[in-house]
């Protein structure tokens, strides 16, 4: 349990597993744009520059993907960055309601395209396919471990490694450093119910930006009375995790769409001919159902239950990016606990955005069946963190321990190791200094690439 900028309690719906959030994540694998590296105008206000361009992080989101088994096509997606490779393998098909929804995009002008998944699927033999399109992908952990999270690319194979050891049921407490306070020198563990110490040469912290940051505030000692690394004061600050809606357009039809996160639409990035500011990203969710709906469910269609709504609904997703405000930020309370403080943000393009799908949406191919009157409308689930925290809520989590290169307004420098402790690494979102649009998983694994070739020649 968390708590909020009132005090009141949080249930934030993290996940803590071997393979951490990705074993629950939808596996929309997107690379930042290249624009997104440089600083932009919103509406809203400014988002700031990264310290590294594009350039310096395409080879490792190339081999990021191949890591990860990603499926796309590259150049159909207007803001698509330039890649020095193709995707390794193709785009995941679209069933016939979606497919249809796409034909109906084009014909109005907009560029749909497949959103990049990283699925384990073989679509020309299915039957010695790993991936089974189930709908259980975005938000559950593969039980067929067809999806590409963590543990099943990376921890794993990891592990057939003489010299690599995991520890599982255990809560890192703190890291006390030499008394220079230069270093780290002792990574205090709780286990089992008893305290335990490791040490390392390097030691680096990768608990998602809300557990990185907060690790490193209870770590302070009389060299970092803020917080271990925290000289600047930045750390906790800056927290981004984008503003989420997820938008459902219902009809008298059934969707009978099992796996539905194949589309998406970036035609309003970085704005229109009618708006000069970004809005953002457009796509789907795994396909919602009553249970799902229960937890948040939108005003209900007159007529139809949760159960009917979600069989007869197609499920948008939207995401536009918020900025970084310092006093959005994690911070600890009295008795240790997690206080999240959040004001969303740049919410004009994101009202834009909603507008614009709701203005294409209504003019759909007419329904061979109920002609015009089959399309009920679009009804709104806002996922704004403020109110209780949803899952999505924390599941794009950034921005709290951001790299740079001046220590007065960074934690980190290019190499995410910290300004003030030499052996300190933190390689998680947490690092961002902006959110983007889309989702930061494929930007964390390249980055992590990224400084471990660092590491590499370091150790050497």
């Amino acid at each position: 349990m968390w708590r909020d900028q009132d005090g009141k309690a949080l249930h934030p719906h993290t996940n803590y597993w071997v393979g951490g959030n990705t074993k629950f994540y939808g596996a929309a694998l997107f690379r930042l744009r290249k624009e997104d590296f440089r600083e932009i105008k919103h509406h809203g206000g400014i988002s700031p520059a990264w310290p590294i361009s594009y350039e310096d992080l395409e080879p490792y989101y190339t081999r990021a993907e191949q890591l990860y088994h990603v499926h796309g096509e590259r150049g159909v997606d207007p803001t698509d960055p330039p890649a020095s490779a193709p995707y390794p393998h193709p785009a995941v098909s679209h069933e016939p309601r979606i497919q249809q929804l796409s034909d109906d995009f084009a014909r109005l002008g907009l560029r749909p395209f497949h959103v990049p998944l990283g699925v384990m699927l073989d679509e020309k033999n299915p039957r010695t396919s790993t991936c089974i399109r189930c709908n259980t992908c975005d938000g559950f952990p593969c039980l067929v471990y067809a999806k590409s999270d963590s543990q099943v690319v990376c921890v794993d194979p990891a592990l057939q490694h003489a010299n690599v050891s995991l520890i599982t049921g255990a809560l890192v407490r703190t890291l006390e450093t030499s008394p220079t306070g230069r270093e780290v020198t002792k990574v205090i563990v709780e286990r089992n119910g008893a305290r335990e110490e490791y040490s390392a040469n390097i030691v680096i912290v990768a608990c998602g930006a809300i557990n990185s940051a907060a690790l490193l505030l209870r770590s302070a000692n009389d060299k970092h009375p803020r917080g271990l690394a925290n000289s600047s004061d930045v750390v906790g600050r800056h927290y981004m995790g984008h503003v989420n809606s997820v938008l459902m357009a219902i009809s008298k039809c059934p969707n009978p769409t099992v796996f539905q996160k194949t589309l998406g639409v970036n035609d309003f990035y970085l704005g229109s001919k009618e708006w000069d500011f970004p809005m953002g990203h457009i796509s789907f969710v795994g396909k919602l159902d009553g249970v799902t709906l229960s937890a948040g469910a939108p005003a209900i269609a007159p007529g139809f239950t949760l159960d009917l709504m979600a069989n007869h609904s197609l499920d948008f997703w939207l995401t536009s990016e918020d900025l970084p405000d310092p006093n959005n930020r994690v911070t600890l309370d009295r008795e240790g606990n997690i206080v999240l403080a959040y004001k969303p943000n740049n919410e004009e393009g994101h009202g834009r955005l909603i507008k614009t799908l709701e203005r294409v949406m209504q003019q759909q191919t007419k329904c061979q069946v109920h002609g015009h009157e089959c399309h009920v409308g679009l009804f709104s689930r806002n996922l704004f963190l403020g109110q209780r925290i949803p899952l999505a809520g924390v599941a794009h989590q950034n921005g709290t321990i951001r790299f740079g290169h001046d220590p007065k307004t960074s934690v980190l420098d290019v190499n995410c190791k910290t300004h003030d402790v030499d052996n300190l690494y933190v390689v998680d979102g947490s690092v961002f200094p902006s959110s983007s649009a889309v989702n930061p998983a494929l930007t964390i694994v390249a980055n992590a690439l990224r400084v471990a070739a660092h590491l590499k020649e370091r150790l050497r």
